[in-house]
This record gives structure tokens, sequence and C-alpha cells, in this order.
């Protein structure tokens, strides 16, 4: 990611110390991350870790330091604390995004365009890897999270029929849609060519501008909802 953002032009470093040290309280912890980000002189925090309780007091921080935030999926947290972090982005005028950067492929923007109010459209998708868990996340909520997220981006009115994601299975990302049982459209993006971090960062960076930008934490809270409706009806395999 470092080294893309340098090759687009942009100025990019490192966060150090960014750990909690033992004993350290919230408050603390957030003015340290503040005086971190602030310091750095970015515009944007692009905060490239796991999702965890130490996401949000970073949110939190980089805000208060002046700066928008980007955040990786899945999306884990709560109605209240998303709520709690958008009015304090609103309140500072700061931009948020999560990073789903599969909606922007060309044939997810076409449908988009082409489908984004239909509701007799049924929606289904695969996302499998060969690679294990290495984040002690499931496989439905980390890959599913991209399926979802295209789902809600695209096709929000669309049932959502079958899901499925796998670790250590042979490599498959693809979407479909159909229409009464036949399928009308497909999408296969394992190794797409496109520059979909490039249109990410992108988007994210005319948001500033006062374009409105689709994959904020809101967009994020609604992709998790799905899938957890998704785990309780036990309509998604993993």
């Amino acid at each position: 990611m470092h080294t893309m953002l340098e090759h687009e032009g942009r100025r990019a470093n490192f966060a150090t110390n960014t750990r909690r040290t033992i004993g350290e309280s919230d408050l603390a912890y957030e003015s340290r991350m503040a005086g971190s980000f602030k310091a750095s002189g970015a515009h944007i925090a692009w905060l490239c870790v796991p999702p965890g309780p130490h996401v949000p007091p970073m949110v939190r921080a980089a805000i208060s330091a002046g700066l928008h935030v980007l955040v990786e999926k899945p999306w884990i947290y709560s109605q209240g604390e998303t709520s709690a972090l958008l009015h304090a982005a609103h309140g500072a005028k700061r931009v948020t995004g999560v990073h789903f950067e599969y909606c922007l492929l060309s044939h997810v923007e076409n449908w988009r365009t082409e489908h984004h109010e239909r509701n007799d459209l049924s929606f289904g998708g695969t996302f499998n890897v060969g690679a294990g868990d290495h984040l002690g996340i499931s496989a439905t909520q980390n890959l599913g999270s991209h399926l979802l997220a295209i789902h809600e981006y695209a096709v929000p009115h669309s049932k959502i029929s079958s899901i499925q994601c796998a670790y250590q299975a042979p490599n498959q990302r693809r979407v479909w849609l159909e229409a009464a049982r036949e399928r009308i459209a497909e999408i296969d993006f394992l190794g797409s060519p496109e520059p979909i971090i490039q249109r990410f960062v992108a988007g994210f960076e005319n948001s500033l501008e006062g374009i409105p930008f689709p994959l904020d934490f809101s967009f994020a809270l609604r992709v998790k909802e799905k899938l957890a409706a998704l785990q309780t009806g036990s309509q998604t395999n993993s």
C-alpha cells in the first residue's frame, strides 16, 4: 500500500508506536496517537490494521488531529460505536471510508447504473482463498464482507440467495445476478487487472472537495448488519 501510494504521487509516512502500552488509559492513548497523527503532517490517516477494539480510539485520535480517516474491512463495530464515530467526524467536517475496493470494479459500477433500484433480482457470490485464517476472523465475516459490500453498493434491493466463503479452498471470486431463476449477469473478479485501489483512493480524495463518498462508516455498518442477518438465518456457508 505504501509503495502504491508513493507511485501514485502521494506522500506516505508510517505511524510509529501505535500499540497501546500496558496501563495506558483510553484518554492517554488517544491523546498520544492524536499527537503522532498531527505531527505527521498528513491529511488522511489510513488505519491499515486488523479490526478490533483498538480501531475506534485510533479513529477518534485521527479526527481529533484533523485528519480524514480510512479503515480496513470488515467493519465489526456496533451501531452505537459507529454513530458516535460518524458524529465526531461530521462535527469536525472529516470524511470517513472503509476499504471496499471491489465495489469499484467496472462491471459492479455498471450493475449500479443498470440495476440499483430493481427488487426482482437475486444476488449470489463466492469468495474462496487458498490461504488460511491469519486474523482470527471467520471467512464469512472477512471475505463475505466484500461480497455484501458489492450487494449494498450495486443492487441493495435484490434478494441475497447464496453467499459462500472459505479459507484453504480453490481460489474463486465472483458474484452473479438472477432473474426468474435464470442467471442474467456474472462478474468473475479473480486476478482482475483493474486499478481498483487507485480508484478507491481517488474517490476518497474527491470527497474532500465535497463529492459524496459512498463507502463510509454508515455503509460499512449496513454491510455488517446484512452479514449478521445472513448468519442468523443460516443462509451463509463459511
